[in-house]
């Protein structure tokens, strides 16, 4: 669907965070909703006032389906009138959906991120996962994973220690996994270290503008480990480029970030996206 034939019957959909200026998201679904010939249009806002905006969805009847991104994944639950069975005790979504001012909540970043871990051919049956970070995509992730996988222990660090703690408690709550927290300091990352397998990190750290910025020492890394960062601009985090440099097999961000986008384009639409138009169009984009 081309800009110039926009009408009163146009769909909208969008995305809302803060920063959000770095998103791909009006990238990857205006090429698809183009190549399919849909009546649909991608935006995006930056938004600090989420039951503002979630107001503004449920009034406007052409409003169909909406992404939510930093920070606004737990808050968002807040103001939606239903949220999918399989989310509601994650306590995070990523996807909202407008059926006729009744504002379904949802999450594909779990889904996305196990697909990206399984197409690299990481074992996770058996390991140490060890996740940095506890916010809302940490959230989906690390349920998706304690639910479908045969993990040895998912071991969560964060410098935030109310947000860490809340989902351990629920993560213990609300699967059989092992699950260990423990406060991100220098001295308890080196230790964690000595026995991860795969490392995820679910942090913005090293997201642009922040290229240079890692979490984690590239002294610290040893051989087998596998790491993922679920950052997708830049490309390849300072994180994934220390982790290559010691030959370890690295997951961008980006696989995430269309294995998810594709699943909401579904929602959005109805119909099957065009998986290899929305990966070609994110990977140009991060190539310049």
């Amino acid at each position: 669907m081309k800009s110039n034939s926009i009408t009163t019957d146009t769909k909208i959909c969008a995305v809302i965070g803060n920063p959000i200026a770095h998103s791909l998201s009006p990238t990857i679904h205006n090429a698809a909703f183009n190549a399919l010939n849909l009546d649909f249009v991608y935006l995006a806002f930056r938004v600090d006032d989420v039951k503002g905006a979630l107001d503004g969805m449920r009034a406007l009847s052409n409003f169909r389906g909406m992404s939510v991104t930093i920070p606004h994944k737990i808050e968002a639950m807040k103001y939606v009138d239903e949220v999918m069975e399989v989310d509601r005790s994650i306590g995070s979504i990523n996807t909202i959906i407008n059926e006729q001012g009744r504002l379904i909540g949802l999450g594909t970043d779990g889904p996305g991120a196990l697909k990206a871990l399984v197409d690299a051919e990481v074992t996770l049956d058996g390991k140490n996962i060890l996740m940095l970070g506890s916010g809302g995509a940490a959230r989906a992730i690390a349920f998706t994973l304690a639910r479908n996988t045969q993990l040895s222990k998912l071991i969560l660090m964060d410098v935030n220690e109310p947000m860490l703690q809340g989902l351990t408690s629920d993560l213990k709550s609300g699967t059989e996994a092992s699950i260990e927290s423990i406060s991100l300091t220098g001295n308890s990352l080196a230790h964690t270290m000595k026995y991860a397998d795969v490392i995820i990190n679910c942090t913005p750290i090293g997201m642009h503008p922040n290229e240079d910025a890692s979490l984690v020492p590239a002294e610290l890394f040893r051989s087998g480990q596998v790491v993922f960062d679920i950052v997708y601009t830049p490309l390849e985090t300072r994180l994934l480029a220390d982790a290559r440099s010691h030959g370890l097999k690295v997951i961008s961000g980006v696989e995430m970030f269309i294995n998810q986008a594709v699943l909401q384009f579904r929602h959005f639409t109805g119909v099957d996206a065009p998986v290899e138009v929305m990966r070609r169009v994110v990977m140009e984009k991060l190539a310049v």
